[in-house]
């Protein structure tokens, strides 16, 4: 009779491979390959508590492989989850627990979304650094409150990704040992052997990275793969990847065939797989007793874990009362009290100031207050004013520093971020240039769509970047970002809209990202102009025509609100009254009751919308009746000020416009 642990793993196996016969789609290969080292780490080394999903210092287990996501629903069941054999029978289907590809905030126990190749990986880098950084600044002798391991399944196609590499690269450079990754080595990919495009030899790359390397040879064999994750885990000062050598399809007639990667075996091939690995021919979604009740021997496990951490806690509570209020309020996502007081005001008399050099001072002024605000630059930190003055640098021998050097790996620290962001605990943000951010753009979508609170601060915001020229004059960026559903882009003005964005940044609840000039702007009287009830509102009537009785509305954000106000002026001059509109943040304009956006930008009125970048979406925004002068081509290499003024954005050529639709 097989052993238990055999038992299990079948059991596993064929959960998965149920579910995406009953669906008639999905991955069965995955899951019968790496059925057996999810199985030892789950039932040997993760630490969770299924009945406590958030556990502050669980440890965190990424699918990165997201295509085989019925091994992880198949866990999740076996283990407690609350995810049930009817949730399995559902596979794929609308609304279910069990989608296609694991979804954070949708499924217990999923810690992030995955499924895009690379992601998983990269992410987990984030939240290895988070753990370093929370041990570091809340643990005490005697008091390891933060003490959790990061554990992932990682592809073939994972380690071909880009992002992949510059995650390996960071995480190898920072030392990050609580990071135990398991290579699903199966050789496999959709179009075949992974020989056509993969040739490398991964464990002397993932050496030179930094990591520590070890290979499984023989998937089936648990007491191998249960030495090489103790050995892992003893492994303090490298992140590991250990190297098991799987086989897609195990047990079925498609093993080792990229035929058993993305379609259902069959009813001949799974009658054949159950028949080789001695499961009942006739029993689909079956789970023998004696499985679950091993399975929750790893709970119970678990919940002892959490109840003696929690002594751990009140014990830390009682001998560090300060550290413990500020930890729970950080693990909770709570703002200290009066936070937001710290935020700067600035004055016209400052001078004229680029809002990536007022997004600096905002920055410095709020991290003695925030002090979980975590982050850096895609080595672009003086360029993106990012530096956080007396805090340190981030590295293997500084964890509490809250300054992170992501080098040029802007992919990889946009996925880190968002892993920041699902550990919790820390407040992340990740800063480069504008037009890079299409580096970032899958991170930037994922983020997006688990709503983690991710801050991205993108500077040299357009043309007006100069003598770099079209290369780093971002033009199509805007609108790209702006598509992106429950993704917030701020755009401000000056300095004052910049603090104001900067506390709506701090206060949601999913991504945001600011976008900021290289170029100094006039700073706007905040006694005069209603900045910081208006830019909350994402739109606001900045000027309004002389006498309250507007004939036509300008609409801008950023820099360009400095051109509709002059223009403003030439129009008024000549007994045109138009009204300025400052937009900071269209997505929370759209938000607003209709009776506040028709108030901003009455239906009836002629509409002007101002922005140095593509003018996709603003008609639809506005309306019909709206004009856009934006850009539909490249900038060009020259100064500043005369690339602006070559492509037509100068008040004269704004008031023109104007006068022309009047």
């Amino acid at each position: 009779m097989a052993s238990i642990d055999e038992r299990c793993v079948s059991t596993i196996r064929f959960l998965a491979v149920d579910q995406v016969e009953k669906a008639k789609s999905g991955h069965p290969g995955m899951p019968l390959g790496a059925a057996p080292m999810a199985y030892v780490l789950w039932d040997r080394f993760l630490r969770f508590d299924a009945t406590n999903p958030k556990w502050p210092n669980r440890d965190r287990f990424i699918l990165s492989a997201g295509h085989g996501s019925a091994l992880l629903y198949a866990l999740l069941h076996l283990y407690g989850y609350g995810i049930s054999i009817e949730d399995l029978k559902r596979f794929r289907q609308w609304g279910s627990k069990t989608p296609g590809h694991p979804e954070y905030g949708e499924v217990p126990g999923v810690e992030a979304t995955t499924g895009p190749l690379g992601q998983g990986f990269a992410m987990g880098v984030g939240m290895a650094i988070a753990e370093a950084h929370l041990a570091a600044v809340y643990n005490r002798d005697g008091f390891p409150l933060v003490d959790g391991t990061i554990y992932a399944i990682v592809s073939d196609g994972d380690l071909m990704e880009g992002i992949a590499s510059e995650a390996a690269s960071l995480a190898g450079h920072l030392k990050l040992g609580k990071l135990v990754y398991l290579y699903d080595d199966n050789h496999i990919s959709i179009e075949g052997s992974t020989e056509l495009a993969f040739g490398e030899d991964v464990g002397a790359r993932f050496a030179a990275y930094g990591w520590h390397v070890q290979k499984v040879s023989d998937s089936e064999d648990l007491g191998l793969i249960e030495s090489a994750i103790g050995a892992a885990k003893a492994e303090t000062d490298r992140p590991s990847l250990i190297m098991v050598r799987t086989h897609i399809g195990f047990g079925s007639p498609k093993k080792d065939s990229a035929k058993a990667h993305g379609e259902p075996l069959g009813a001949e091939a799974m009658k054949a797989t159950r028949e080789e690995l001695g499961w009942p021919a006739d029993k689909t979604f079956y789970v023998p007793d004696d499985v679950y009740n091993h399975a929750k021997l790893a709970q119970e496990k678990g919940a002892l874990a959490r109840a003696s951490w929690d002594k751990l806690l009140k014990g830390y509570e009682e001998a560090y009362p300060d550290n413990a209020r500020w930890f729970k309020a950080a693990v909770a996502g709570e703002l200290p009290s009066g936070w937001e007081k710290s935020l700067p005001v600035f004055k016209p008399a400052d001078g004229a100031m680029a809002t990536r050099a007022a997004s600096g001072k905002v920055l410095n002024a709020l991290a003695p207050a925030v002090t979980n605000l975590i982050g850096g630059s895609a080595d672009l930190g003086p360029s993106n004013n990012t530096a956080l003055k007396d805090s340190g640098d981030f590295s293997a021998k500084d964890r509490a520093g809250r300054n992170i050097h992501f080098g040029v790996r802007e992919h990889a620290m946009a996925a880190a971020v968002n892993g920041m962001a699902l550990y919790g605990g820390v407040l992340p943000f990740g800063a480069t240039f504008l037009v890079f951010s299409d580096y970032m753009r899958p991170s930037l979508r994922l983020a997006a769509l688990m709503q983690t609170h991710s801050i991205f601060i993108f500077t040299h915001d357009s043309i007006a970047v100069g003598e770099d020229g079209p290369t780093h004059q971002p033009v199509d960026q805007l609108p790209s970002l702006r598509s992106i559903p429950g993704f917030t882009v701020f755009r401000p003005a000056d300095a004052n809209e910049t603090a104001i964005a900067w506390r709506c940044a701090i206060e949601a609840k999913g991504p945001v990202a600011l976008v900021l000039t290289r170029q100094n702007l006039s700073v706007l009287d905040a006694s005069a102009f209603p900045i910081a009830e208006g830019v909350p509102k994402g739109g606001y009537i900045l000027a309004e025509a002389e006498g309250g009785k507007p004939r036509a509305v300008i609409a801008a954000s950023g820099s360009e609100v400095h051109l509709a106000i002059s223009a403003r002026t030439i129009l008024a001059a000549e007994g045109a009254q138009v009204r300025v509109v400052s937009v900071p943040c269209r997505e929370l304009f759209t938000e607003q009751p209709k009776a506040y956006r028709d108030s901003v930008i009455p239906p009836g009125l002629p509409v002007l919308a101002v922005e140095m970048a593509s003018p996709m979406g603003w008609r639809d925004y506005l309306g019909a009746r709206a004009e856009v002068m934006g850009i539909n081509r490249f900038g060009a290499s020259a100064p500043g000020p005369e690339v602006v003024e070559k492509l037509g954005f100068t008040a004269e050529a704004v008031a023109a416009r104007l006068r022309a639709l009047l």
